[in-house]
């Protein structure tokens, strides 16, 4: 039965595929109205900090991961599936569950609106990349024949596009930037997931009968990327509040992206898309438990490296 999830698809029509296009893309504009040129400024004055976060969600966490799926050997799809995840730059939530955390908004802010920029590349090549390194996934990748580039086109868009234009109006209407953040970005992420459980509900049947094969590695994956950020913070020397930030980049992924680039270039690959919606489920209640636990933890005065 196991390997039957490899040619499962769970089905998506285009209006709610458009829906949750426009839904993204309205999340990421949410989160740009937050987001100015000085906190990419932050890269200057704190490359140490900024590089670190990036480097353990774009190189790190996609070779944990392929060393995860060697050692458990799961089923194609939902091994791509956790290529994919990994190749997501950080979720949506993650500045609201640095906040709660009592760690560096500021830095969380800034790695989210680099992060987001690099996705438009690094996520089609780190997926390519990975998935070509592993046997049974790269089958997959040669039989679906990605383009690349195409993959780059439409993460531009969704993630591209709206991040520069929430910043321009956080630029010349800084005010009214100000006003919509607080409303906009919240509606939109709860209209996101409204339509994600819409669509899983269509396929009901079909996420019942398999979550419980990725119910395990979803757990551990996540756990695996929370420690994956928290060690190479903690190795670099950085203090409380950064470590608590460069983990959260790290282990909260932006798995709505990863459902839409399964369902527009996979088709909805059955295991792929079971396990990248359930990460997205999972993470945040991972997120809000760990982002608890560290926010009614006092951070005492330490110096800010």
């Amino acid at each position: 039965m196991e390997q039957l999830i490899d040619n499962v698809h769970i089905n998506f029509d285009s209006n709610t595929l458009w829906s949750l296009n426009l839904a993204l893309a309205l999340v990421m504009f949410g989160i740009a109205l937050e987001i100015s040129v000085n906190d990419f400024k932050q890269l200057l004055q704190k490359p140490k900090l900024v590089l670190t976060g990036v480097f353990s969600q774009f190189i790190v966490l996609p070779l944990v991961t392929f060393l995860l799926v060697w050692f458990t050997n799961p089923t194609p799809s939902i091994a791509l599936g956790m290529f994919m995840v990994a190749a997501c730059p950080g979720g949506n939530i993650s500045n609201f569950i640095t906040h709660l955390a009592k760690g560096n908004s500021a830095l969380s802010v800034t790695l989210t609106a680099i992060a987001t920029l690099l996705a438009i590349f690094m996520t089609p090549l780190n997926l390519q990349f990975w998935g070509s390194l592993y046997d049974p996934t790269a089958a997959i990748l040669k039989e679906v024949a990605i383009s690349p580039l195409e993959m780059i086109k439409l993460v531009s868009l969704l993630l591209g596009f709206p991040l520069l234009l929430g910043m321009l109006v956080n630029r010349l209407k800084p005010k009214l930037a100000f006003k919509l953040s607080k409303y906009f970005k919240i509606g939109s992420l709860l209209f996101f997931v409204v339509l994600i459980f819409l669509a899983l509900f269509k396929n009901r049947d079909i996420f019942l009968d398999y979550v419980f094969y990725v119910f395990w590695l979803v757990l551990l994956h996540n756990l695996i990327a929370f420690i994956t950020g928290f060690s190479l913070a903690k190795l670099m020397g950085f203090s409380k509040k950064n470590i608590r930030s460069i983990t959260i980049e790290t282990g909260i992924q932006n798995s709505g992206l990863g459902l839409l680039l399964i369902f527009t270039f996979f088709d909805g690959l059955g295991g792929m898309a079971i396990l990248t919606a359930f990460w997205g489920i999972w993470h945040l209640v991972s997120g809000l438990i760990l982002g608890g636990l560290w926010g009614y933890e006092p951070n005492k005065k330490e110096e800010l490296v």
